[in-house]
C-alpha cells in the first residue's frame, strides 16, 4: 500500500471533544453524549419532562458502518473511496461535536436532535453515498444497491447503549464459527453512574464490563477432532513485548495515509517502520524487534490501560486523552506469538504481505458478528474464555488477552474491500469452506499483570480497558488485533513445512 494521498483529517479544537470518528472499517459509528442534566425531575415540572425527553433521544446516535457494506470496491477506486469513507467519520465526528456543545438547547427542545443534528447529518451522508457510488461505477464496478439506505443514523438512549445491543458472556468458539459467538447470559450494559457511561474519561467502563472469574461457569468448547490429513506442528515467533515503546495511532490497513487513522494507541511488535504512510517496501526495510531477523512481519494491537487516576505521556494528544484513551499504559508481561495448523489439512504458506484484520473495533455499532475478543486469567484459560466482560482475576492470576486469527485464505488476495473478504475463520468441524485455503493460524497471547479492579454500590475502581473508539464506551467486546505477514529468506514456506511436518520450531 502506497502513501494516500487524500487530507488529512485535522485534530479537534477542544478538549471537550471527547470522540472522534471511527475509522476502523470506515463511515460508521456510535456519537455518544454525555449529559449533566438531572433525569429525575418531577413530572409535574415541564422542564423536567423536556430534560428526561432530550436525554431519551440523543444519548447515542447509530451510524451504520458503510464500509463493512464495501465488500467489492475495484482496486482503481479504492483510494477515493477510503477518502469519502474519511469524509463520513468526520461527519460523524462533527455531529458529535455539535450534540456535545448543544446540551441547552437539547433540554429545551425534544425534537433538536432530530431537527438540528440526525437530519443534516443524513443529508450529508447520503451525499457521500452518492459520491462512493459515482467512484465505484466511474471503473466499471458495481456499487451496492442498499447503500441509500445507510445514510440515516438514530437516537438512542443511554440505557440501551449494550455493546453490540445484545452482548452477553461468550462461550469461547469464535474461531470456529467466523465470529459468531456462542451467549450464556448476563447482558452488558451502563450502569448510571457517571451519567452511565464511567471510566475515567466518562466513556466508560462500567462496573456491568466486568465480571468475577471464579464466578463464571466453564464455558471453552472441545477442540475439533483432528483427521490423519492434520497438520500438527508449532511455530513460535519471539519478538518481545514492546518494552522499546513503539507506538503510534495510525492504521495503515483500514486508514493508509491518515494520521491518527485508528484513534487509539497500539503496540507494535515485529515489524519497526509501521505507520499510515508506510509501503511494502517500506517493510522490507523496517527492521525487527523479533528473534528470527526473517521475521519482518507486522504485529499490533490497541494498548490495555489501568484507569486509576493516574494519566500516561498521550494525556493531551489525538488518539489518548482527547479522544477518552486515558490511564497508565500497561506493557504486557508476556506477548507468544505462535502459529499453528488445521486439524482436518496440511496448510500452505502465507502469502507476502497478507493483511488480516481479527475482531472489530466497532461491535457497539456492529454488533458481535465479527467479535473475536478472549479474556481470561492465568489458571483459567482452558476453562473460561469472555468476550464481552473484562476477568476479575483472584490474586496471583494475571489478565490474559488471546487472538486467534482468520486460518483460511482465499488463494488470491492479500487484502479485501472491507479487509476482511479475503480471509475467513473454519467451521466448527475445523474446514476451510467455499474453496479457500488452510494457511498457517496466527495465535497471540498477551499477559499483564493488573491489580484487581473492585465494584462497590455499582461502581467499579481501578477499572482496565482495552483502547478503542470513545463511542464504543470501551466494551471488552471491541477488541482486536493486526497482522501484515512480511517474511525473507524463505521463512513462510519454514513456517508451513514446520507445522506441516508435525514439528516444533521457533
Amino acid at each position: 500500500m502506497g502513501r494516500n494521498t487524500r487530507k488529512r483529517r485535522t485534530p479537534l479544537a477542544t478538549k471537550a471533544i471527547a470522540a472522534s470518528a471511527a475509522l476502523a472499517l470506515g463511515g460508521g459509528g456510535l456519537i455518544w453524549a454525555n449529559f449533566y442534566a438531572s433525569a429525575h425531575e418531577s413530572n409535574n415540572n415541564a422542564w423536567g419532562n423536556q430534560t428526561k425527553a432530550a436525554n431519551a433521544q440523543v444519548a447515542t446516535i447509530s451510524c451504520p458502518d458503510i464500509g463493512q457494506k464495501l465488500t467489492s470496491v475495484p482496486r482503481q477506486a479504492r483510494t477515493e473511496v477510503d477518502g469519502e469513507l474519511g469524509n463520513l467519520d468526520r461527519q460523524i465526528t462533527d455531529a458529535y461535536q455539535r450534540l456535545m456543545t448543544t446540551r441547552d438547547a437539547q433540554a429545551r427542545d425534544a425534537s433538536f436532535v432530530q431537527n438540528s443534528i440526525l437530519q443534516p447529518l443524513k443529508d450529508r451522508r447520503k451525499a457521500i453515498i452518492d459520491r462512493i457510488k459515482l467512484e465505484i461505477n466511474r471503473v466499471g464496478g458495481s456499487a451496492p444497491g442498499s447503500l441509500d439506505t445507510l445514510a440515516s443514523c438514530t437516537g438512542t438512549p443511554a440505557n440501551q447503549t449494550t455493546a453490540g445491543g445484545q452482548q452477553q458472556q461468550n462461550g469461547g468458539q469464535q474461531q470456529q464459527n467466523g465470529g459468531q459467538q456462542q451467549n450464556g447470559g448476563q447482558q452488558q450494559g451502563n450502569t448510571g453512574q457517571q451519567q452511565g457511561n464511567g471510566g475515567q474519561a466518562g466513556n466508560g467502563p462500567v462496573a456491568a464490563d466486568f465480571v468475577d472469574i471464579t464466578k463464571v461457569q466453564p464455558n471453552v468448547a472441545a477442540k475439533p477432532q483432528k483427521s490423519g490429513n492434520a497438520s500438527t506442528g508449532v511455530f513460535i515467533t519471539r519478538c518481545g513485548v514492546n518494552a522499546n515503546k513503539n507506538h503510534n495511532t495510525d492504521n495503515v490497513i483500514v486508514a493508509p495515509g491518515v494520521t491518527n487513522g485508528a484513534h487509539h494507541l497500539h503496540d507494535y511488535v515485529g515489524n519497526q517502520k509501521v505507520n499510515a504512510f508506510s509501503s511494502n517496501q517500506t517493510f522490507l526495510q523496517g527492521g525487527t524487534s523479533c528473534q528470527n531477523k526473517n521475521d519482518l512481519s507486522a504485529y499490533y494491537w490497541p494498548v490495555v490501560r489501568v484507569q486509576d487516576g493516574t494519566q500516561d505521556f498521550d494525556q493531551n494528544a489525538d488518539g489518548g486523552g482527547k479522544e477518552g484513551n486515558v490511564g497508565k499504559i500497561l506493557t504486557p508481561v508476556q506477548a507468544q506469538i505462535k502459529y499453528v495448523g488445521s486439524p482436518t489439512s496440511k496448510v500452505v504458506a502465507m502469502p507476502q504481505f497478507l493483511r488480516i484484520i481479527t475482531g472489530d473495533a466497532k461491535t457497539t455499532t456492529n454488533g458481535l458478528a465479527n467479535a473475536n475478543a478472549h479474556w481470561s486469567c492465568t489458571g483459567f484459560e482452558n476453562k473460561v474464555q469472555l468476550t464481552t466482560q473484562y476477568p476479575i482475576c483472584p490474586q496471583g492470576s494475571n489478565v490474559v488477552r488471546t487472538f486467534a486469527f482468520q486460518s483460511c485464505w482465499d488463494g488470491q488476495n492479500i487484502d479485501s474491500a472491507n479487509h476482511r473478504t479475503h480471509v475467513a475463520f473454519a467451521d466448527a468441524n475445523g474446514n476451510c469452506q467455499n474453496g479457500f485455503k488452510a494457511i498457517p493460524q496466527l495465535t497471540m497471547r498477551l499477559v499483564y499483570q493488573v491489580t484487581p479492579p473492585t465494584v462497590q454500590n455499582g461502581v467499579v475502581k481501578n477499572a482496565f480497558a482495552v483502547d478503542g473508539f470513545p463511542e464504543q464506551l470501551h466494551k471488552p467486546a471491541t477488541d482486536h488485533d493486526d497482522f501484515i505477514s512480511v517474511t525473507t529468506g524463505g521463512l513462510a514456506n519454514k513456517i508451513a513445512n514446520c507445522i506441516n511436518n508435525g514439528q516444533r520450531c521457533a
